[in-house]
């Protein structure tokens, strides 16, 4: 490589002596393309993030001021904020107030107020008193007794001069338990047409077929000893729960039923049982006229569910008592018309009224809702009317089917705590520290 001469280069400058003023702006362009080069880099640069960050942020700053709410809209979105609150604060009161219902006595929770025995009974006149008015209500009879049957036949003309039946009470009680008449001839079948005709009267006569003391807690309070105050409250407190549970049961029959005279015009034909232990609910009982034989020692007391496995059935709700909830379940069954069988259900889901005025009875009356039934296992089985347990009672010619139910009662805890005796509350919270739950 030639390396320049650098006379050569002065010598080829020379001619700058003699044009001095073209020198200048040389200078000045030779500078002028130094600083461009650079200013036009960083101009570049800058432009970038200019248009990167501080118009993007106006952008961005002129849309959301295109969105700022007017007075009016936050005015609208504040009384919207409201009414979604009064709508929660009404639905806990309406919650609350299925649970403020009238109670039996208003002597003995959350405390008694006297020690002796006397108020106690008197809640179980009380509740007794209560079943047969919500029975009389919906015009309930049950099937014929032996003595009706045995004053029938005596006045029938299968009497002899001296006033006794042709077929003996002996063999009566054998046919009512099963066995036939037949071999009586003559006698024996005008005997089944008299005992036929009796209960068809009596299906005439009664909206529906109801023993009360098929319903847990009549016979108990029919026979109660009184033990102690403790177990006293603890006794009327859970057949309180359980009075509220048989008012709505019988308050469903009554509505469905409603218009009916007789029972073979009845949707509903019969209430075979209520109670709150797996061995009610079911007319499949040993015999004796059609009644379940209920020993006086058997548990069939209302209880709380304090697990899912401690209930009659597995619930679908997954319920159990909690912070704010009670729970307890229940089964009964009915004699009903094979296609009545939704429809009552439906029924007994739906809301019903009841009338409170404050557990110190010093309020108004006020008419609330209450809906704390649901519906947990259902079994539907064909009535065979020929067995001890039907044939006593008359349905009418429509197909009927026995619908057995297990169902849960939820109680909301805020309505009735103030008047929960301290005993049960103890005694909740013990089960629940213990692990029972």
């Amino acid at each position: 490589m030639n390396v320049p001469n650098v006379k050569d280069v002065l010598q080829k400058l020379r001619f700058l002596k003699s044009n001095t003023a073209l020198l200048v702006p040389i200078v000045i362009a030779l500078v002028a393309i130094v600083l461009f080069i650079p200013n036009q880099l960083v101009s570049s640069k800058l432009e970038r993030q200019i248009e990167q960050q501080s118009i993007a942020t106006a952008r961005r700053l002129r849309s959301e001021s295109n969105n700022v709410a007017s007075p009016k809209q936050l005015q609208q979105e504040t009384q919207q904020l409201e009414e979604l609150a009064r709508d929660a604060n009404q639905i806990a009161e309406l919650a609350r107030q299925t649970t403020q219902r009238e109670l039996l006595s208003y002597e003995i929770f959350p405390e008694p107020n006297e020690t002796s025995a006397f108020i106690f009974d008197e809640f179980g006149r009380a509740f007794r008193a209560s079943i047969d008015n919500l029975l009389s209500g919906i015009n309930s009879r049950d099937c014929p007794t032996e003595a009706e049957l045995e004053r029938s036949l005596q006045r029938s003309p299968l009497s002899s001069r001296r006033g006794r039946s042709s077929i003996s009470m002996r063999s009566m009680r054998s046919f009512l338990a099963g066995g036939t008449l037949g071999g009586y001839g003559r006698a024996g079948r005008l005997t089944s047409t008299i005992v036929d005709e009796v209960c068809r009267e009596r299906a005439k006569s009664a909206g529906i077929y109801a023993d009360p003391s098929e319903i847990s807690g009549y016979d108990f309070w029919g026979a109660y000893e009184y033990t102690g105050v403790k177990k006293a409250v603890e006794d009327c407190w859970y057949w309180q729960l359980g009075y509220w549970v048989t008012a709505d049961v019988i308050d469903t029959i009554a509505q469905v039923n409603s218009g009916s005279r007789s029972v073979f015009t009845s949707p509903i034909k019969r209430l075979v049982n209520l109670g709150f232990s797996l061995t009610a609910g079911t007319a499949r009982r040993p015999a004796r006229f059609g009644r379940r034989v209920r020993k006086k020692t058997e548990a069939d007391t209302p209880a709380y569910v304090l697990s899912v496995t401690e209930g009659l059935a597995e619930p679908c709700t997954g319920r159990y008592c909690d912070e704010n909830l009670d729970v307890i379940h229940f089964r009964f069954a009915v004699v009903i018309n094979s296609d009545g069988v939704m429809p009552f259900i439906q029924e007994l889901c739906s809301a019903k009224d009841h009338t409170f005025k404050g557990y110190l009875r010093e309020q108004p009356a006020r008419t609330f809702k209450h809906n704390q039934i649901t519906v947990l296992e259902m079994d539907v089985r064909s009535v065979d009317r020929e067995t001890p347990a039907h044939y006593l009672y008359r349905y009418g010619e429509e197909a009927a089917v026995e619908l057995d139910l297990i169902c849960e009662y939820a109680f909301n805890r805020a309505g009735y705590e103030e008047i929960k005796p301290e005993a049960i509350k103890t005694k909740l919270k013990g089960e629940a520290q213990t692990g029972t739950r």
